[in-house]
């Protein structure tokens, strides 16, 4: 997806999950909505925000909480440093204020605040429920700055499962050795203290950075003496697997060579079972102008740089999804799809008709 070229400013640090912002922590909740347990400055939480019928909307009941935080344990919820400082020292909460602690698998339980790192529980664990269905991915060409932060902070919020930060042939902005274990920890840590401040109950998966073919069954590969597939291997082998796809199985076993699609296009096999090659790419669109309207036939959507698609990488993906004339930024377009995926699955739009 290309992008202006104007400048843009980012959001602040503080925006973007410090954990001493509304967008980094459970911050929404500091409104006169704040709950209390048994203060008696709200109501207990018999009656406050986990009362009511049996059935409850989860959501509704997360809303009305004064914070949201996630813990190893729900036997006993105990809070870590840096979670303990943002309900004590940021959000300030009173002792007997509601807390809903959650264990990012589904599983929650309401607690109360006693201004120390141990919650009080004050409720049975609400056991998992499954994640919405289908899953949504969104895959974005790595940004400049903070932007990735925002990109990461905004999807976790809008309740997408998997974020995924791509290279591709065109992008511009590249981390390089130790850098990128050390920001994926750092966007983790966003979409964690996101999560937290949009009541999820499911910690979405955040990766990369990975390469635009690993998303390609069977990989990107050249014609020549350098033929290479997306897992790093030096020509295909009998026996051994073609190449990585991470939404699928964890491998495809090639049986006999492994033929070419053009001089520059995805590796197909004759006879081969599972996701490989082009034929078989259901599920995953690349973002781009010349595509049709987004529906959750393709819950994996793949945004590019600024500087577009190369002619391999829109090649190599045949379903094309747009989001219409306007240039947008590569992080501008990537939230857009979250948005519509996210609308689409909650039911909020409708697909539009065949």
């Amino acid at each position: 997806m290309r992008s202006s070229s104007a400048s843009s400013t980012s959001e602040s640090a503080d925006d973007q999950g410090s954990g001493a912002s509304e967008g980094g922590g459970p911050g929404a909740a500091l409104g006169p909505g704040r709950q209390t347990g048994g203060s008696g400055l709200v109501g207990g939480l018999d009656g406050g925000p986990f009362g009511g019928p049996d059935g409850d909307f989860d959501g509704e009941r997360l809303r009305r909480v004064a914070a949201h935080v996630f813990v190893e344990d729900l036997a006993r919820p105990e809070l870590g440093t840096t979670d303990f400082h943002h309900l004590a020292r940021v959000l300030r909460l009173r002792p007997g204020e509601a807390v809903s602690a959650g264990d990012g698998r589904g599983s929650w339980r309401a607690c109360e605040w006693q201004g120390l790192p141990q919650l009080r529980p004050t409720g049975e664990v609400v056991a998992g429920r499954s994640p919405p269905t289908p899953a949504l991915t969104v895959a974005f060409a790595l940004t400049k700055g903070a932007r990735p932060e925002w990109t990461v902070q905004k999807l976790t919020e809008l309740g997408v499962d998997r974020i995924v930060v791509m290279t591709s042939a065109r992008s511009v902005a590249r981390w390089e050795g130790g850098r990128g274990a050390r920001q994926l920890e750092r966007l983790r840590a966003v979409a964690r203290e996101a999560a937290m401040q949009s009541r999820r109950l499911w910690l979405p998966e955040v990766e990369g950075p990975v390469p635009f073919a690993s998303f390609v069954p069977g990989g990107l590969v050249p014609s020549g003496p350098s033929r290479f597939v997306a897992g790093g291997r030096a020509g295909p082998v009998p026996g051994k697997p073609v190449g990585p796809w991470p939404y699928g199985p964890a491998g495809h076993v090639a049986s006999g060579p492994v033929e070419l699609a053009g001089s520059y296009g995805v590796a197909t096999q004759a006879g081969a079972t599972g996701p490989v090659g082009r034929a078989t790419a259901g599920g995953l669109a690349l973002c781009d102008p010349s595509g049709t309207a987004l529906t959750l036939a393709t819950p994996t959507v793949l945004v590019g740089p600024e500087g577009g698609w190369s002619d391999e990488e829109l090649a190599a993906v045949p379903e094309k999804v747009s989001l219409g004339p306007q240039v947008l930024r590569a992080e501008t377009a990537a939230v857009a799809v979250g948005v519509i995926l996210a609308a689409l699955r909650s039911g909020l739009v409708c697909s539009p008709p065949a």
